[in-house]
């Protein structure tokens, strides 16, 4: 495991316009966790541009092998915080898997993930789509090509299995909401079955996002849906296609989390406040000027203590572009964005999603109310947080204030039909009437019992 030291010698406060001013830590010496992904660039950022050494914070970076440990670490308290699913604080506070209560000052991206298949289903997908003018396939590709596949693979005995990175990840619900909007059942949950599985069209099981080029070549998934750079890297090794990106699959969705003890936070205040003052401007940094940042933060990326992986397969789509198929490579400006759109504020709106997909799937076992929703999306969610370390920023010199939504009541407008696959409209909240229009999932008082729904 590969650590980092980040920080040399202590700050004293700093008062100057544009400069951070020091606050009266609780604790300077931090350990934060990582998984090997281009969405942890904010915090790759925030030292290599020295904001936490601003902030008086020596931090350590550690690479975790996957995202149960990593969690493990949060809460046994080796890590002080961790670039983190975002389903992992919501899931670990209502007690889904590992309890605790994890809280987020502070979301660290929109976007920035796809789903692959191998080139086998790909040349058995491809009749089914639509090509453009030019020949290349019509974007975005609905699941309902895939649909004809997974009959074939049936037909002859075979199961289909697609690769997703932990049962609380973004991609495992990408994943499901791709498939059900396509007509295919990616399969349930239940109290006494947490493989997701039951009644599945398709099976989904879990793969550590740097395994799965080398799985899907192994051929043990046809498939799968992962964070870049390994959608990437399936391409330039010419072993897979990626049929989709999420922000095809919903126009600049919320993503990773940065994650910490509810009981750090607040032990830690003022500490709390500095980390979340330097991811900030690490964010700032990394969108400002059209991107202009990029190509210096895929250097730092590709270094073998962050991502590892080669400049060119985070290049491609880190800095505007995502390449399908060898050759067709398309632009994609907001493909990793983690600035603009508000995108680093924890809207309570974020953590509704995430909570209805886990009930639409099962994984909360009965119904809730919608106020129950909005409860625990505040008990995680810290906007407030948010918005006084984006404040001190403000009043530094260092940001500002158009650049922050600190009139928002934590909600977001509605996400409008035409920016999901499926156009059905999201309206956080109103998360009951939101899952009873989604034609695939628990609705109402629903259950899943043995190997069905029943309700």
């Amino acid at each position: 495991m590969r650590k980092i030291l980040l920080g040399l010698a202590a700050t004293t406060a700093l008062v100057s316009p544009g400069i951070a001013q020091a606050l009266e830590l609780e604790k300077d010496e931090l350990t934060f966790g990582f998984i090997k992904l281009t969405d942890m660039a904010p915090l790759a950022v925030a030292y290599e541009q020295g904001y936490f050494l601003d902030e008086g914070l020596f931090v350590t970076l550690e690479a975790q092998a996957n995202w149960k440990v990593l969690l493990d670490g949060v809460i046994s308290g080796q890590l002080d915080g961790a670039h983190m699913l975002a389903g992992q604080p919501l899931a670990a506070t209502i007690g889904f898997g590992t309890e605790a209560h994890i809280i987020t000052p502070f979301s660290m991206d929109l976007n920035g993930n796809g789903i692959t298949v191998s080139n086998e289903v790909w040349d058995m997908m491809r009749p089914h789509i639509p090509s453009m003018e030019d020949g290349r396939p019509q974007h975005p590709i609905s699941a309902a090509a895939l649909k004809p596949v997974i009959d074939e693979f049936s037909a002859q005995g075979k199961s289909f299995n697609m690769g997703m990175v932990f049962p609380v990840s973004t991609h495992n619900y990408e994943l499901r909401y791709w498939l059900a909007a396509g007509g295919i059942n990616p399969g349930y949950y239940s109290p006494e079955n947490i493989t997701g599985q039951i009644g599945a069209d398709v099976l989904l099981s879990v793969t550590p996002p740097p395994q799965m080029p080398a799985t899907l070549e192994a051929g043990t998934i046809n498939g799968y849906c992962v964070g870049e750079p390994w959608n990437q890297a399936a391409v330039f090794k010419g072993i897979g296609v990626p049929v989709i990106t999420d922000y095809e699959l919903w126009k600049n969705n919320p993503e990773k989390v940065f994650g910490i003890t509810a009981e750090f936070a607040e032990e830690n205040p003022q500490t709390t406040l500095a980390v979340t003052k330097a991811l900030i401007r690490a964010a700032m940094w990394l969108d400002e000027n059209d991107n202009a940042n990029r190509p210096a933060a895929v250097e730092i990326l590709s270094r073998p203590e962050y991502v590892g992986a080669d400049y060119e397969v985070i290049a491609n789509s880190m800095t505007g572009t995502f390449e399908y198929e060898k050759g067709d490579k398309r632009e994609v400006p907001d493909f990793n964005v983690f600035f603009r759109y508000n995108a680093t504020y924890p809207y309570y709106s974020d953590a509704v999603w995430y909570l209805t997909q886990m009930r639409r799937w099962g994984q909360i076992a009965e119904a809730k109310p919608d106020s129950w929703y909005d409860e625990v999306a505040k008990s995680v969610y810290k906007p407030e947080i948010y918005l006084e370390a984006a404040r001190l920023l403000v009043e530094e010199g260092l940001a500002d204030e158009a650049d922050f939504p600190f009139d928002s009541n934590g909600y977001k407008p509605a996400t409008p039909a035409e920016d999901v696959i499926d156009g059905i409209p999201f309206d956080g909240t109103q998360p009951n009437a939101y899952l009873d229009s989604l034609p695939i999932g628990l609705k109402g008082a629903q259950t899943v019992v043995g190997n069905e729904v029943q309700g």
